[in-house]
C-alpha cells in the first residue's frame, strides 16, 4: 500500500498543517461565535506528476473532530485514445454526528486529465462508505489529531 491510497497510513513523520478557520466580518455574530477556535488540520502529500494526497480534520475548539477527508489524486500511468494521461481521483469524506457516527459519501472519478481550460470529461460516482472504510476513516482521523498534539515535526 502506498501514501496515495484511500485510507493508507501517513508516512512516518509527516505532521498536518493546522489552519484556524476564518470568520469575516460579514458573518452573522452568532455564527462567529460558534466557529470561534475551530481549526482544519491538513495532511498535504503531493508527489509531483505522480499525484496527490490531502487529509483534512475539522476539529473543535476543544480538539473533537467535526469533519473529515481523505482525498487521493493520482495518474494511473495510462492513456485514453488521444494520449492524454489518465486520472483517477477517491474521495471519502462527510462530518462526524453528536453521537460519534459518521455520516458521509465516497466518490470515485477517472478519466483523461483536462487539456488547459477543458472542462473534465468524466462521471462522478458516489457510493455510501462501507463499515470497514468509517472505521478506516476514524483510524486516520485519530493518527493526525495524534501527529498534531505531537507539534512539529523534528528537523530532518
Amino acid at each position: 500500500m502506498t501514501w496515495h491510497a484511500l485510507l493508507a497510513p501517513l508516512p512516518a513523520g509527516v505532521r498536518p498543517q493546522r489552519r484556524r478557520v476564518g470568520v469575516t466580518a460579514d458573518l452573522d455574530p452568532a455564527a462567529a461565535q460558534a466557529v470561534a477556535g475551530w481549526s482544519s488540520l491538513v495532511v498535504d502529500l503531493t508527489a509531483g506528476a505522480d499525484g496527490l494526497r490531502v487529509v483534512q480534520v475539522l476539529i473543535d475548539a476543544e480538539g473533537h473532530p467535526l469533519s473529515a477527508s481523505d482525498h487521493v489524486l493520482f495518474r494511473s500511468g495510462g492513456r485514453d485514445d488521444t494520449g492524454r494521461p489518465w486520472t483517477r481521483q477517491e474521495n471519502i469524506g462527510g462530518r462526524f454526528e453528536t453521537d460519534g457516527t459518521f455520516r458521509g459519501t465516497c466518490w470515485r472519478v477517472e478519466g483523461p486529465e483536462p487539456d488547459g481550460d477543458e472542462v473534465p470529461q468524466v462521471t462522478p460516482v458516489p457510493r455510501a462508505p462501507s463499515p470497514e472504510e468509517i472505521a478506516g476513516l476514524v483510524v486516520l482521523v485519530d493518527e493526525v489529531r495524534r501527529r498534531h498534539a505531537a507539534g512539529p515535526a523534528p528537523p530532518a
